[in-house]
């Protein structure tokens, strides 16, 4: 099975997200699936904005060296 995200990554979403206390002893068994999906939306998005900023980045060294 492939990781999609980290276990770090997950820790720290379920912080910003607000019931990291949830899980501060490994055990996800108390998370709900509210929670859980909030945690896929909020991943989602956070992808979806490093890739944007990504193309943006090689975007415009592209248009630079272009000139």
């Amino acid at each position: 099975m492939t990781k999609i995200m980290s276990e770090e990554s997950k820790y720290k979403l379920a912080h910003d997200l607000g019931f990291g206390a949830k899980v501060e002893d490994g055990d996800w068994s108390d998370v709900t699936t509210g929670e859980v999906g909030s945690m896929v939306r909020e991943a989602i998005r956070r992808g979806s904005e490093a890739v944007a900023k990504e193309t943006s980045v090689e975007n415009g060294i592209a248009h630079q060296n272009a000139k």
